[in-house]
């Protein structure tokens, strides 16, 4: 396996097989987890095209595996970022980490795709629980 990312709140591999190994750790990771579980399983019920499909969930080991979404993004446009996270919205979720590093571009149809949705909200469920609040913005990061 590849190691993608390696921080205090989650450790991202890529395997050979292409999918994406991602664990979550650090503060909140519980919850962190549970709402990309929620996300992405509310996302594919909406046929979201370009955010990853989860295949499986490990509660126990806080452990999810997703397809692959393409490569990280180096340079982008903002005015193209913010439609991309806007277009989001139309499947009914708020990102809430709107930065760079959450894009990526899938060269088999030539599609910019979002990753990463520990952080975000589904717009207009009362029955959703909140979110994990995100840290302050780290410009070191962006």
């Amino acid at each position: 396996m590849h190691d993608v990312k390696d921080t205090a709140r989650a450790q991202v591999k890529i395997g050979f097989d292409g999918l994406v190994h991602k664990t979550f750790r650090g503060h909140q990771a519980k919850e962190r987890f549970e709402n990309e579980v929620r996300v992405l399983r509310y996302l594919e019920e909406r046929v979201c095209p370009f955010v990853p499909r989860l295949l499986e969930s490990e509660p126990d080991q806080l452990k999810i595996l997703t397809t692959n979404c393409g490569q990280r993004v180096d340079h982008l446009n903002e005015e193209r970022m913010k439609e991309l996270y806007a277009e989001l919205e139309q499947y009914g979720v708020r990102h809430e980490d709107r930065y760079l590093r959450n894009v990526t571009y899938r060269t088999s149809d030539g599609r910019f795709c979002l990753i990463d949705f520990e952080f975000a909200t589904i717009i207009g469920d009362p029955s959703a629980p909140p979110g994990p609040t995100p840290p302050s913005p780290d410009p070191a990061r962006r």
